[in-house]
């Protein structure tokens, strides 16, 4: 892109020309378009999950005259992908397929990567903002108080994750609010009280 930057996007039903046509594509491939494919399996807390990651670099048939107006514009688009994941729990089975837009033209295998990154940014992050500081209650809207208290609420977030004892973040936010003592050894970073 013109700063240097490049996007690999989950692709969703808000954009229903575009969605239509990757599910439709993905649903049955043309056979003389290339895909490569990966496999990746994991078996862990109480479940197995395989993903099939498949990547298509031909891009070129998506864009037509019969697009609706304004539609938005990827520009550079490099690559089209799904995630295909099967997932056996507790003798139940499930399978849901994500699809992604891309500006870089990766293989399937660093796509792969690339994906389960992104999960573990959401779920280190994200996650944790929403669920642990219920950041998606806040009713800051206006001028600087979103941007100031989401620079509150990363420092907060970084001084509860940091302590080396076994509970999770959420008693430890709980604790750090009841307990003085246990505030200051987070603030302070002393090594936590027992």
């Amino acid at each position: 892109m013109a700063r240097g930057g490049d996007y690999l996007l989950a692709l969703k039903g808000n954009r229903p020309a575009l969605f239509a046509d990757v599910v439709a594509f993905f649903a049955d491939p043309p056979t003389d378009m290339t895909l490569s494919a990966h496999t990746t399996t994991d078996a862990d807390h109480g479940r197995i999950e395989e993903r099939r990651h498949s990547v298509c670099h031909n891009t070129q048939w998506l864009f037509s005259d019969r697009r609706y107006p304004d539609e938005p514009h990827f520009p550079h688009l490099a690559m089209i992908a799904m995630v295909e994941n099967h997932v056996e729990r507790e003798g139940r089975k499930s399978t849901e397929r994500r699809y992604y837009l891309s500006s870089v033209k990766l293989d399937a295998q660093a796509f792969a990567a690339a994906v389960r990154a992104h999960w573990g940014i959401e779920n280190r992050l994200h996650w944790v903002l929403d669920v642990v500081f219920h950041d998606d209650l806040t009713r800051l809207r206006t001028g600087s108080g979103p941007q100031n208290m989401a620079v509150v609420k990363h420092i907060a977030m970084n001084l509860v994750r940091n302590p080396n004892d076994k509970h999770s973040l959420k008693v430890r936010r709980k604790r750090a609010n009841l307990d003085p003592d246990y505030l200051e050894t987070l603030v302070t970073q002393r090594q936590p009280l027992i």
